[in-house]
């Protein structure tokens, strides 16, 4: 995962040297602006970095990545659908997916800021509703003909819309969080489950048994686990894939080639020693 910004390595670059290191998915991150009243806490406490207000657009950073790269898969990490139009965001996905070849993951979360969320109209407090209707609305887009959705927050008469997604039905929705009720949410309408990094691993292992309880209770099966920004030592990712993540994403500073490189190179060792050690 990288903040996709104006004055780091271009996003295509960036992606080829994600791929030829041998990395299965690159991430980019979405804020639409950062208000200037900073009234909302960066949640990493202090100064919010700069590149949170440099991003950008991550369906437009992700069209050139899938361009420069053969095999890796592009995912938004995560888009913010409470500060979109699910009928506009719907048609994004599915370009992407299609001129990709069907390799987009489609990270999606609530977000954390509410001066942001503010300034798209969206009401903070109900920000999960809105995010659970919007995504609802886009399966709508991507799975039907014609297509229409009435709930409290989305409301919309059957309408035409293509492309639809290569990927069948859509592209895998990855529902990223912490809170308390994320794992409800990940059952209600997503795919997979992205916690940001949890700091014992005993704890993200609980969660994913419960995570898996309720696919259960649902009928369905028990939905794959990433960690987002995971630590990068061989020994933290062993300990994890104990746990049951499935995914483990790295976190790469917005600089510019040569750090990037020299980070992507001792990711990849990270991942070499870790694969050394199990064999």
């Amino acid at each position: 995962m990288m903040f996709p910004t104006d004055y780091a390595v271009a996003p295509d670059e960036f992606a080829r040297m994600v791929e030829e290191r041998g990395f299965e998915s690159l991430f980019f991150p979405e804020h639409t602006h950062i208000p200037a009243s900073r009234e909302t806490p960066y949640p990493g406490g202090g100064d919010l970095p700069q590149e949170y207000s440099h991003t950008y657009d991550p369906f437009v950073a992700l069209t050139a990545a899938a361009a420069a790269t053969e095999n890796l898969r592009v995912s938004t990490g995560i888009c913010l659908v409470v500060e979109r139009d699910p009928i506009t965001t719907a048609k994004e996905v599915a370009s992407l997916d299609r001129l990709s070849g069907g390799r987009f993951l489609f990270g999606v979360g609530a977000g954390w800021n509410v001066e942001e969320m503010a300034n798209h109209g969206t009401d903070a407090g109900r920000r999960f509703g809105v995010m659970r209707e919007r995504i609802e609305a886009m399966k709508a887009i991507w799975t039907q003909e014609e297509a229409s959705y009435h709930g409290r927050y989305v409301d919309f008469d059957a309408i035409w819309s293509w492309p639809k997604p290569l990927t069948d039905p859509h592209p895998p929705i990855i529902v990223g969080g912490n809170g308390e009720r994320v794992l409800e949410r990940v059952i209600a309408f997503g795919d997979e489950w992205m916690p940001n990094r949890i700091g014992d691993p005993a704890e993200l292992e609980a969660r994913i048994a419960r995570l898996g309880e309720l696919a259960e209770e649902a009928g369905r099966a028990a939905p794959r686990v990433s960690l987002y920004a995971a630590p990068a030592k061989a020994g933290e990712v062993a300990r994890y894939d104990e746990a049951g993540v499935s995914r483990y994403v790295f976190f790469a500073p917005p600089v510019g080639r040569p750090e990037a490189e020299e980070r992507l190179d001792h990711l990849a060792s990270v991942v070499e020693e870790y694969r050394a050690a199990g064999s």
